[in-house]
């Protein structure tokens, strides 16, 4: 996907007498205290020159999309709209998803699907939750919003005010970034897009959403057949992924297919060989389970009509073959049946 070349504005003017609390009655005391300190144009600047934001290149490339880069007003809470904005759409992120989550403008087609799917902003997803697309992607494939409800739930936040993905019990795929993640809350800026693409900021949720909706997991039953068999071949890999190192090593492809090694040793022709080996293994076994049905059925009459003992006997062998043959193949798999 191509990346976004960003403008920075001078920072908005205060608005003047905006009572916030009648504007939204639905948010807490706590939520409409949550304000960012990065209100200027240099805080902007400040970030975007910081080292490791710079050498990730975290705001994008130099293309012909272009996404409008903001500070805030003094003051603003983090879950206004655009009816304190004079109606123009945005959303607010946070300076540490740039930094170190490592983050890249602009949102890409599968977190712009999973935040329209939970139904929140990403103002209100805890920095702990972003990286699954980076596993799929080395793996050789796109990362699917069903799949990734698979592996993780959407946890309510209770007293707390932001959502946070948990991995399901028995299906645990990726470690949490950092177990105890502070200083986020009061850095954040506001990204806007320009009259060159108006759409940029379609087809997700921008704004905070006051009444959050959670499912239960996906089950496998619930899949289409390729996100089920992404879903087994993830869960046949039997490690535990670092999240941290997956984000370090994201943009240095030979740093990550290393780290990603010492958990497990695997590629994209090894995730494809595992797929195919998989249907043929599904489908041999089929067919010896037709073929020792039928054995059966044969032995069974040739004992019946007291036919040639060598015949009984042959089929004997068989039958014991292919039931051994089944018994193996089945405890090697640990997918079958």
């Amino acid at each position: 996907m191509a990346r976004t070349k960003t403008t920075f504005n001078p920072p908005p003017n205060v608005p003047p007498n905006i009572d916030y609390k009648a504007l939204y009655p639905w948010a807490s005391d706590e939520l409409l205290d949550k304000t960012s300190t990065l209100t200027s144009s240099g805080d902007v600047i400040k970030h975007r020159e910081d080292e490791v934001v710079s050498m990730s290149r975290m705001f994008g490339r130099e293309c012909d999309a272009y996404v409008s880069i903001r500070p805030c007003a003094k003051g603003e809470p983090v879950c206004i709209d655009d009816r304190a904005n004079d109606g123009e759409p945005f959303f607010f992120l946070y300076a540490t998803v740039f930094k170190r989550i490592k983050l890249r403008l602009l949102l890409s087609g599968f977190e712009r699907a999973l935040l329209k799917e939970i139904s929140v902003a990403s103002a209100q997803l805890h920095p702990n939750s972003w990286a699954f697309a980076i596993l799929c992607n080395h793996f050789g494939h796109p990362p699917s919003v069903d799949v990734f409800l698979h592996f993780f739930e959407a946890k309510s936040p209770g007293k707390k005010l932001w959502v946070r993905f948990n991995g399901v019990a028995g299906r645990v795929l990726l470690t949490l970034f950092q177990q105890s993640y502070k200083g986020f809350k009061g850095k954040f800026f506001k990204v806007c897009c320009t009259d060159h693409d108006p759409t940029l900021l379609d087809g997700f949720p921008l704004y905070w959403v006051g009444k959050l909706k959670f499912r239960k997991p996906k089950s496998l039953e619930e899949l289409t057949p390729p996100d089920r068999e992404l879903c087994q071949v993830l869960a046949s890999l039997g490690a535990v992924f670092n999240t941290a190192q997956l984000i370090k090593h994201e943009y240095r492809p030979s740093d990550l297919k290393g780290y990603i090694g010492t958990c497990f040793y695997s590629s994209p022709t090894s995730l494809y060989i595992s797929v195919v080996n998989l249907h043929i293994t599904r489908f041999v076994f089929s067919c010896l389970c037709i073929y020792w049905f039928t054995s059966y059925i044969l032995w069974l009459l040739c004992f019946l009509i007291d036919g040639c003992i060598l015949c009984r006997t042959i089929f004997s062998c068989f039958i014991a073959l292919a039931q051994v043959w089944c018994l193996t193949r089945r405890k090697g798999t640990g997918w079958l049946m």
